[in-house]
């Protein structure tokens, strides 16, 4: 199937993406949330059981060290990050957190997470789990439920990460193969995660190890409108720097959405530069969208407003592109 179709039926049905190159740690006991909320800018504690959030873990210089989804239940505490962020987190959990004092090991490989997006999502995930659909409408993004018992428990978890409706389901191991044809009788068409990427990018989300790394602050890459950020909870790593940047500055940059027209694809890190010739920014992602044309992530100067035309300029070529005219770019 071509990225094309695989985006039209996203956009029409229900596309099932394959998430499970994503780490997943499960925290165990009555502590876990008081000892992971020291470790992440959003407020864990106030967390119900059913509920999660997006968050980031952050050097002592406030910068982005990974980005993590936290899923909390009756058992614990699940989060999952990225391929690219999983040695970050590996290390700081490695780091701050005591066994002893709150059990936690890797599931990924015990595990599978498939994501189903599209309009027709909900219907399909309902079908192939036996989740009440009505209850799966219900969701607000990172909640989830839990349908099974004992090890045939599967976690699904409403997701808004980028513009269509989506759940993703976290299961066992041995249901995979189960679960991905009941998905494919339901009428779920399998996808690419090239797919997902220009969905991704469409949206405005970031993905570490690209639009961020740890060189980037929370301010830059949007994490306040990505609602990762608590200005209220108590300490955290990180937290002096992102609190000095809330309450008495600013950010000298951001993460902002790009549409180009181009038979030239910009690459990474092309530069972008105003009408001067001044460097501006530099690009992050890239994609072309069957609806959008083409379309990108830059780190570009906080003075550079929506709607502003750059020249996006690299090795061997250069074309036009344009900020999208929305506050701040990415906003999830």
């Amino acid at each position: 199937m071509t990225s094309a179709s695989e985006y039209a039926t996203m956009r029409s049905g229900a596309l099932l993406i394959d998430r499970s190159d994503r780490m997943r740690v499960r925290f165990e006991g009555p502590k876990a949330a008081e000892l992971v909320t020291g470790l992440v800018t959003n407020d864990v504690l106030a967390l119900a059981s059913g509920h999660g959030q997006y968050a980031a873990a952050l050097t002592p210089k406030g910068k982005i060290a990974a980005d993590i989804r936290i899923f909390r239940d009756d058992h614990g505490l699940l989060t999952d990050t990225s391929a690219r962020a999983s040695a970050g987190w590996r290390d700081i959990v490695t780091k701050y957190i005591n066994p002893r004092v709150v059990p936690y090991r890797d599931v990924t490989a015990e595990t599978r997470d498939f994501g189903v997006f599209g309009p027709r999502a909900r219907r399909a995930v309902a079908t192939a789990t036996g989740a009440d659909e009505a209850i799966l409408e219900q969701l607000h993004p990172y909640s989830h439920i839990t349908v099974g018992i004992d090890s045939d428990r599967i976690m699904i978890v409403r997701v808004a990460d980028i513009e269509v409706d989506g759940y993703e389901l976290i299961l066992p191991l041995g249901l995979e193969q189960p679960i991905r044809e009941k998905l494919g009788l339901g009428g779920t068409v399998a996808g690419s995660s090239a797919t997902y990427d220009i969905a991704r990018i469409e949206a405005g989300r970031p993905e570490w190890g690209i639009d961020m790394t740890d060189a980037t602050l929370p301010q830059e890459a949007n994490f306040d409108a990505l609602g990762a950020i608590s200005y209220t909870k108590g300490c955290y790593t990180g937290q002096e720097t992102v609190a000095r940047v809330h309450f008495r500055g600013h950010v000298n940059r951001f993460l902002r959405r790009l549409h180009f027209v181009s038979s030239s694809v910009p690459p990474i890190n092309a530069e972008l530069t105003d009408d001067t010739g001044n460097v501006v920014g530099d690009i992050r992602s890239v994609a072309m969208s069957p609806r959008q044309g083409g379309v990108a992530l830059a780190m570009v100067r906080r003075e550079v407003l929506p709607g502003t035309t750059l020249q996006a300029r690299w090795d061997g070529g250069e074309c036009t592109v344009q900020i999208a005219t929305i506050e701040k770019g990415a906003t999830g």
